[in-house]
This record gives structure tokens, sequence and C-alpha cells, in this order.
């Protein structure tokens, strides 16, 4: 009989290779995630943040051109929507890694409901969207002078 000597360190290595199959098969990823391109779809990161004017809402687009940015509201619901374009002039066989996603985005906040939409401004600079949101005028209580008779 052959004496093999004990590694602590063999049952946790194959622990952890169970466990990582179980979570392959069980979501059914695939084992190579770099060429999975259906996980790529992208929204921009936004921050959210109050100033003494009102609220101002800074979106990240990288590699964003400003004609391909819209930005509406409806119905007290603002929507930001645009398109990152990848370079036409590289080809797909050309890419050690690609990383990047491509693509449209859409991402909707909800306002106040006093907030007036055509006061809302929007800059583009240096890849980052500044939407300014003023503060809504509070609505002042209506006094009625009712005559009694």
């Amino acid at each position: 009989m052959a004496v093999i000597r004990w590694d602590p360190f063999r049952d946790v290595a194959t622990l952890q290779n169970r466990i990582n199959r179980m979570f392959e098969e069980s979501f059914g990823r695939s084992r190579d995630l770099e060429n999975d391109t259906d996980l790529c779809a992208w929204q921009p990161t936004v921050d959210i943040y109050e100033t003494a004017n009102g609220i101002i809402l800074a979106a990240e687009l990288p590699g964003v051109r400003k004609e391909n940015v819209s930005v509406e509201v409806r119905d007290n619901v603002l929507t930001l929507k645009g398109e990152r374009v990848a370079d036409p002039t590289i080809r797909e066989e050309d890419y050690y890694r690609k990383e990047r996603c491509f693509g449209t985005f859409q991402r909707s906040f909800t306002l106040q409901q006093n907030v007036q939409p055509d006061l809302i401004k929007a800059t583009f600079k240096d890849g980052v969207l500044e939407i300014e949101i003023p503060r809504p005028e509070e609505e002042k209580p209506k006094q009625i002078t009712v005559d009694i008779e």
C-alpha cells in the first residue's frame, strides 16, 4: 500500500471546482465569459444631487457624441436616451479583447409634480451630461373670502 501525503488544500480546491460547476450549470453561463457578448448591455452611471437652485442629474457618457443623446420630459418623467457607437474602422476580428459595450441606452427618472419642463437645462462637457432641474415654486395656499349673507 502506497503512503500518500495529506494535503489539506486539495479538498478545498475540489470543493471550489464543484461549487463553480454548480453555478455555471444553474445559471446557464458559458465557461468563457470573455466571449459572451450577450452580457454586454450598458446604462450610463448617474449621480443625482441637490443644489441651492434645484436638482442636478449628472450622467457619465464616455465615447458618446452630443448628437447621439436626447433628453425629453413627458408626464413628469425625464428620459435620457442615446447611443454609443463602436469605431467602424476597427474590424471585429482585429480585437484582442473587447470589454466596452456599445449600443443604445435609456434611463428614466420621475420628477416632482411641480417641475416646469421648459426651465430644465442640459450641458454636455468632457463626456458628462449635466441636467439642471430647477426647484419648483411652492404652491401658495389660495385664500378665498366667502361673503356671509
